[in-house]
């Protein structure tokens, strides 16, 4: 990691990126998808506000053999279901555990 964070334009994301993908190492890239999904459903706290943060606590809840996809299944879960605008709850797998479900429900009550 701290080679590839030596490279010009290549932050910690980056990083985690290629050593999940490429090198097939345990890392938790934590990009805007993954920061807001993440908040939304609850797997982190709605206040933390930089990736390490949230990387940090990410990475307790997925094995190592996991890390590597989970980063993929949050960014596609916001792409795709929990989009930034207009999230596709009824869609959603996750919408009986997702905290933002729970609120809007309690909203519509």
């Amino acid at each position: 990691r701290e080679d590839l964070e030596r490279l010009p334009g290549v932050g910690r994301k980056s990083a985690s990126v290629i050593l999940a993908t490429i090198y097939q190492q345990p890392a938790m890239p934590v990009d805007t998808h993954v920061m807001r999904v993440s908040k939304r459903i609850g797997l982190v706290d709605e206040s933390l506000s930089s990736p390490l943060a949230i990387e940090k606590v990410l990475v307790q809840y997925f094995s190592q053999q996991e890390l590597n996809y989970a980063h993929h299944w949050l960014v596609l879960h916001g792409r795709y279901i929990c989009t930034a605008r207009k999230p596709k709850c009824a869609q959603c797998p996750l919408k009986l555990s997702c905290r933002y479900f729970q609120q809007q429900k309690k909203l519509r009550q």
